[in-house]
């Protein structure tokens, strides 16, 4: 597979891992190999970053359109993060209340769609 995609699926951010990584292609046993021991370089980019959209997003407790609507267009490391989780900016409680609101809906939504298939 291509870097890209297996630095996706590794939840790394492309541009920070190491050259090598990044120029060649991946193999699935060299995927699969990443996944189950992965190597310092690897242990270290989940553990400070910097992290892409989605880990950030994830670790925010926010969407990727949240971020957008922040103007957070750069990686974030991890000690960003917990500085932004410790001490909240408004756009960053405002983005937690939106998020926490939509995933309420599509809770209640699946649950009315589940209400009404039949039952087998």
């Amino acid at each position: 597979m291509k870097p890209e995609t297996a630095a996706k699926k590794l939840g790394i951010y492309l541009p920070a891992a190491p050259a090598e990584f990044q120029a060649n292609a991946v193999s699935r046993s060299d995927f699969k190999a990443l996944q189950e021991n992965p190597p310092e370089w690897l242990e270290e980019l989940r553990r400070t970053g910097p992290h892409p959209r989605p880990v950030v997003a994830q670790k925010l407790n926010i969407s990727i359109a949240g971020l957008n609507r922040s103007e957070i267009t750069e990686p974030l490391t991890s000690a960003e993060i917990s500085d932004l989780l410790q001490s909240p900016p408004k756009w960053l409680v405002t983005e937690r209340t939106v998020h926490a609101k939509a995933r309420q809906e599509a809770k209640l939504a699946k649950e009315r769609q589940a209400k009404r298939r039949p039952k087998s």
